[in-house]
């Protein structure tokens, strides 16, 4: 029997080219995977799935009851500052009113609400779109 001695650089994972190779293979698998999973949802979209809070045609989004729990409320309390706060910049730019600005982001919002989340009617009434 005959035995072939392999040299480092001829090794499947030896040798500093192989391991490179090796680890670059890994690298690009770990992230394919990771492109390949779902975004995950925010706070905002897993309030409006779970039917605590909706768009209102203000521009704004809304408890769609009181009983919401104090985080929630908060939720919706910071967001509610950062869209006012972008409206306000909006407005500035383009010489249009504060409420203007709002009024066209909640239709367009409202608009794009999923299918089985809240919105709030010109009635002032939460239905489920």
């Amino acid at each position: 029997m005959t035995r072939h001695r392999v040299s480092p650089s001829q090794g499947r994972h030896s040798g500093v080219f192989g391991l490179k190779t090796y680890a670059t293979s890994w690298a690009l698998l770990a992230c394919l995977l990771l492109l390949s999973l779902p975004a995950a949802a925010s706070p905002l979209d897993d309030a409006k799935a779970a039917g605590l809070v909706g768009e209102r045609p203000d521009g704004y989004i809304g408890l769609v009851s009181d009983g919401a729990p104090a985080d929630i409320r908060g939720l919706v309390s910071s967001i509610n500052e950062k869209r006012r706060a972008k409206y306000e910049t909006i407005a500035k730019k383009s010489g249009a009113s504060v409420g203007a600005v709002a009024k066209l982001a909640g239709d367009k919002l409202i608009a794009r609400t999923a299918k089985g989340q809240y919105v709030l009617d010109a009635a002032g009434v939460w239905t489920r779109k």
